[in-house]
């Protein structure tokens, strides 16, 4: 027996063996599987905005809610090109199942997306939101608020600064003036063609010269030159000539495009001639201590339970700006207002403190140096501050930890990127010159001054309470497994770091895609029975 093999045996395996029934798409998938929960989530799901968007007539159209539902299976599969999802629609089971039997082609599937989706997202999340509530996934009460960089989908090298731009523009203004001055001091001996008028003066005003009045220059140079009659008139043509020329092939172009470049900046230090709304920021991912600037969009979210509840999309690299507008939105787009919010000190500003305390929100939002006020280091440093200072209300003056006054100076106002003002009063101290602890103090070569915002100081006064409790410390704890989380979810588990569309609009489209495909997929993972809703 030792010596003896055993016989192979292989199952059948015939390729072109025909079935009496074909099989039904149903039945090849799973009951579990990610895109039932999908496709049972948008039957329940109200898009009559969408359907609304069809106004009828011409050929027959793809369902908006196949293609929705294909969209975002594809978003939690990592499938974002348009062309990868219409190859899917072709091969894949799944995709199949979803699209009934269907076969849109890459271009039905992008103009949906980037046309039919416009303006119709943010009710779209909305309902799922409300679909996420009623099945008690989220209350809409908790608001844990982060920001990420994601890149643009731009060329890396295609950035306009606006510093070179406004210096370009300047320096044209100096080549404008001069050749307006010089025609001017030529057609002084001569001016009889113009009934006693010199052409447009223009001066030496700092304001910069409009392509409209280089217009009506060139207009007045042109009439010069048809008029030369005389010798006078003829060098006076001449000279007139070349002016028009460097005007209406150089000067006027180039006014224009400065023009239109100063005003696509709109407040923003950068932007891509690839995708104009795209702001030139330095990507986390970017290991180098001078890392690459990119061309990207700033994304705030906000979530629950690691549910992704708000989004917006930002051109400002950096996030202390970003909440009122996030904050308005969800209240606008989505219909509610957090009770508490949630966030790290890149929003423990003034303007974020005040809009949360003039709304009721309860706000555990770190500022500045919470983090370092528990440190020994900072327990010495913490003396020189106003707030811990004594204060004599009558004086309205402080005490210095050397015993040294410091009387009230004048009061300034400081404003902000977005026009926010902050109420500065300035102190100064009666003399520094032999204190012993000078150096622990400060490093100017005069008597020290101190800025002090009474309003920031008692709104970090309450935000260290807020936080320093037992609730403020669970809220601190979540935090970094919230927000955080999902990012990574997002980026690096799904791989999205770089949109396929571009402008701020359809930028906007493809992360809602982006928040839907995640929610779907943590809703799938924390179902503990059956995907049934």
């Amino acid at each position: 027996m030792d010596g003896l093999k055993g016989k192979i045996v292989f199952k059948p395996y015939t390729q072109k063996q025909p079935t009496l029934f074909p099989p039904s798409l149903d039945s090849l998938v799973p009951p579990n599987h990610l895109a039932r929960l999908i496709n049972e989530a948008l039957d329940q799901m109200d898009l009559k905005l969408l359907l609304e968007s069809y106004t009828g007539g011409g050929a027959s159209s793809y369902h908006p809610k196949m293609l929705l539902k294909v969209l975002i299976y594809a978003y939690t599969q990592q499938i974002y090109s348009s062309r990868q999802i219409a190859k899917a629609i072709r091969e894949n089971v799944i995709f199949m199942w979803l699209c009934g039997g269907n076969r849109p082609d890459f271009r039905t599937i992008n103009r949906f997306r980037s046309s039919r989706l416009r303006d119709k997202t943010e009710k779209i999340f909305g309902s799922m939101l409300t679909l996420l509530a009623e099945h008690n996934l989220i209350n809409l009460e908790e608001y844990f608020l982060d920001g990420t960089k994601i890149e643009a989908n731009a060329n890396r090298y295609s950035f306009v600064w606006r510093k070179s731009t406004q210096r370009y523009s300047t320096n044209l203004d100096k080549k404008v003036k001069k050749l307006f001055n010089d025609i001017d001091q030529f057609n002084q001996e001569e001016d009889q063609q113009h009934s006693g008028k010199d052409l447009l003066e223009v001066g030496e005003s700092s304001t910069p010269v409009s392509h409209e009045k280089m217009e009506e220059k060139l207009a007045e140079l042109n009439n010069i030159i048809k008029d030369s009659s005389t010798t006078a008139t003829k060098q006076r043509a001449k000279a007139a000539k070349k002016a028009a020329r460097q005007l209406e092939k150089d000067y006027i172009p180039r006014r224009k495009k400065y023009d239109k470049q100063l005003k696509l900046f709109d407040g923003r230090n950068s932007y891509s001639k690839t995708d104009t709304d795209a702001t030139f920021m330095r990507m986390k991912d970017d290991h180098m201590k001078n890392g690459q600037l990119k061309p990207g969009y700033n994304v705030q979210i906000g979530t629950e339970n690691q549910f992704i509840t708000g989004y917006s999309i930002h051109p400002n690299p950096t996030d202390p700006s970003t909440m009122p507008t996030h904050l308005e939105g969800l209240a606008t787009s989505l219909g509610f207002t957090p009770q508490v919010v949630v966030a790290d000190a890149g929003y423990g500003s003034e303007e974020n403190y005040t809009y949360l305390e003039e709304r009721d929100i309860e706000a555990y939002v770190k500022y500045g140096g919470f983090q370092k006020e528990k440190t020994r280091a900072h327990q010495f440093k913490k003396q020189f501050y106003a707030e811990n200072m004594d204060y004599d209300q009558r004086k309205d003056c402080y005490t210095c930890p050397a015993g040294k006054k410091m009387y009230y100076l004048y009061d300034t106002k400081r404003k902000s990127q977005t026009n926010f003002v902050s109420d500065i009063k300035v102190y100064q101290s009666e003399d520094c010159s032999a204190c012993e602890l000078r150096d622990c103090c400060h490093n100017s070569a005069q008597d020290r001054k101190m800025a002090v915002n009474e309003k920031l100081a008692r709104y970090r006064d309450r935000a260290r309470e807020l936080l320093s409790s037992s609730k403020g410390r669970i809220y601190r704890g979540r935090r970094l497994a919230e927000v955080e989380s999902v990012f990574g979810q997002i980026k690096h588990n799904n791989n999205f770091r770089r949109f396929a569309l571009r402008g701020k609009e359809k930028v906007k489209i493809e992360w809602a895609l982006v928040a839907l495909a995640h929610n779907m997929k943590k809703w799938s993972a924390t179902a503990s029975t059956p995907l049934s809703i």
